[in-house]
């Protein structure tokens, strides 16, 4: 049987494109749905190795099996890197959408002359039922512009324009994001560390 690992995210944007990343890798990719697993953790670090600490060790505790979770974000520079951290509820409307984050992040930019560089980053925490924690990191470089462009993807996607590409990160095939993208970066780092966790050989 391949060797099993919990990817703790309930993002059905990430967990598509974890599964796509993990493609003929040779593992048996879990969800928290797949093991009904139903925790409520409070990402209450202070950088995203802290909140992706959070995560994957709670989940390792509860299914005692290797866990992957990450925290991203985006990093504006003409905001002094916001939303960061906060990515994810970058809006003062309750209950804010992808689109109205979008919006917002925008509204915030507009004292702003472009270019507005920007990156996103992704750091990713495997930890072991053991308590053994291990950490790989990605960043994709680009900028944001004021026009959505593209279907694909989720959250800012449509706002980002991937640096060198002359296309915002909706705008990119599936397979192309998950070849360039700060996920896509952060799980390359991570092979070499589940190859030595899960005891396996992985060609990719």
């Amino acid at each position: 049987m391949p060797p099993k690992i919990l990817v703790a995210t309930t993002n059905k944007g990430k967990m598509r494109e974890f599964q796509g990343l993990f493609t003929g890798l040779g593992l048996e990719i879990l969800t928290p749905t797949d093991l009904n697993i139903d925790l409520d953790v409070d990402e209450t670090g202070d950088t995203y190795a802290e909140n992706a600490t959070l995560k994957a060790k709670a989940y390792a505790n509860f299914a005692q099996i290797p866990v992957l979770a990450d925290d991203s974000g985006l990093e504006v520079d003409a905001l002094s890197g916001a939303p960061g951290l906060r990515s994810a509820r970058y809006s003062p409307k309750p209950g804010a959408t992808d689109a109205d984050r979008r919006s917002y992040l925008l509204e915030q930019l507009h004292p702003f002359p472009p270019p507005w560089t920007a990156r996103f980053r992704c750091v990713i925490a495997i930890a072991e039922p053991s308590g053994a924690l291990h950490f790989s990191e990605g960043t994709c470089e680009g900028q944001i512009i004021s026009e959505e462009r593209g279907q694909s993807g989720f959250g800012y996607d449509p706002i980002f324009l991937v640096e060198g590409r002359g296309l915002t990160m909706a705008e990119l095939e599936f397979g192309e994001k998950n070849r360039i993208s700060h996920r896509a970066r952060a799980v390359q780092g991570a092979i070499p560390i589940l190859e030595r966790v899960l005891k396996i050989s992985i060609s990719k």
